[in-house]
């Protein structure tokens, strides 16, 4: 795999992010995401997985400049939409180790994992409405569920990220540690729940999914398409384009 690196260290699958500079969620990334998942799944050693980043950061969001060139950014979204929502759903627990930043389809990827991890100094935060567009990656459903709906609401409105510790104080993550001994940690716990039945642990995975109100999919089904309907509009083509001149964008609310 070129973006993807896969260990194995005592019933714990680490899946490593590399895609440099910020390893942004493009869909050759998500499709790796997913073939590692099929492997890892299908693998009875494996017991636990954790996801972080190389480099800098563990996500720092979606691919921008590649929305500008899917064929469909509806189905890329579903797509995104469609892996989390496994990971979620996965026969293991999943684990996100969070250092740097994770931002827009970052977050949205470690908000399906089952327990999050953070380095105090990190930064997460949904800022898709800083460039004109709207989360797509399940972001408006999943963050309302660990923080509530006022504080989501707050993150998306201002675009503005929590750091580490604050994301624990929110409810986003379970634990903050300092950056160089974040991954140790995350995987000291990891260790420990390898150590458990793997069929007790797929059962109780399969009862957290009950937490989910029954309009949760009803949500994302929506989210997809507003994705798409909000991508279109003229707000949108200016919020990419003053991304990526580095600049501020006037939005006309067309």
């Amino acid at each position: 795999m070129e973006f993807l690196r896969v260990t194995e260290d005592e019933g714990v699958s680490i899946i490593t992010i590399n895609r440099p500079p910020a390893n942004a969620m493009s869909q050759a990334l998500i499709g790796e995401i997913e073939e590692a998942m099929n492997s890892i799944e299908a693998n009875n050693s494996t017991r636990v997985v954790v996801i972080h980043g190389e480099g800098r950061f563990f996500s720092a969001g979606a691919d921008i400049k590649e929305f500008l060139q899917v064929p469909s950014i509806e189905d890329h979204a579903a797509k995104a939409q469609a892996l989390f929502e496994r990971l979620e759903n996965s026969n293991k627990p999943v684990i996100a180790s969070i250092h740097g930043a994770a931002l827009g389809g970052g977050l949205e990827l470690a908000m399906s994992c089952h327990i999050r991890y953070v380095s105090t100094t990190a930064k997460l935060g949904l800022p898709e409405l800083s460039l004109g567009i709207i989360p797509g990656f399940g972001g408006t459903q999943r963050l309302p569920r660990y923080v509530g709906v006022a504080k989501a609401a707050e993150m998306m409105f201002t675009s503005d990220a929590i750091s580490g510790s604050e994301a624990v104080a929110a409810g986003l993550a379970t634990a903050a540690y300092p950056e160089e001994e974040l991954l140790a940690e995350t995987l000291k716990i990891a260790k420990k729940i390898a150590l458990k039945s793997p069929l007790a642990l797929k059962a109780t995975i399969d009862l957290l999914a009950y937490s989910k109100a029954k309009n949760f999919y009803d949500g994302i089904d929506a989210e997809a398409q507003a994705f798409g309907e909000i991508f279109k509009s003229a707000d949108a083509k200016e919020g990419i384009e003053a991304f990526i001149e580095k600049r501020q964008p006037i939005f006309k609310g067309k």
